[in-house]
């Protein structure tokens, strides 16, 4: 299972009325879950069960399943979740280096992606 956990920049609350908000489309690997701003080097406790709550939901319960982490070429945010995940029990871990940076310049598939929403959010498009 791919983990993306590059951040989300969310609309800023003070745009003045009228103003258009354009999101950054986040393409990643296809058929990956994006848990974003789980990478930072310390997180508040909402995150991280925001966290573990997604690898959980990405892993089945099954903490056997291999879990690709990544988000874009040498994020070290990537690797503070990869070892996150393995603090948690994962023991099939892996740090995908590259990112989607990587995976692009090997010509593979990249789909438009959502983050998962966190408690109380719904979900505004699919994945």
């Amino acid at each position: 299972m791919f983990i993306d956990v590059l951040p989300h920049a969310p609309k800023p609350q003070n745009l003045p009325a009228g103003t258009i908000w354009r999101e950054k489309p986040r393409l990643n690997i296809p058929g990956s879950i994006w848990l974003p701003d789980t990478g930072y080097g310390t997180l508040a406790a909402a995150t991280e069960d925001y966290l573990r709550h997604g690898l959980a939901r990405a892993a089945g319960g099954n903490s056997a399943t291999l879990l690709v982490i990544y988000c874009l070429t040498d994020c070290w945010m990537s690797w503070n979740a990869a070892k996150r995940a393995l603090s948690y029990g994962y023991r099939n871990v892996a740090w995908y280096p590259e990112g989607t940076d990587g995976w692009q310049r090997a010509d593979l598939p990249v789909s438009e992606s959502q983050p998962e929403p966190r408690s109380g959010e719904e979900i505004s498009s699919p994945r």
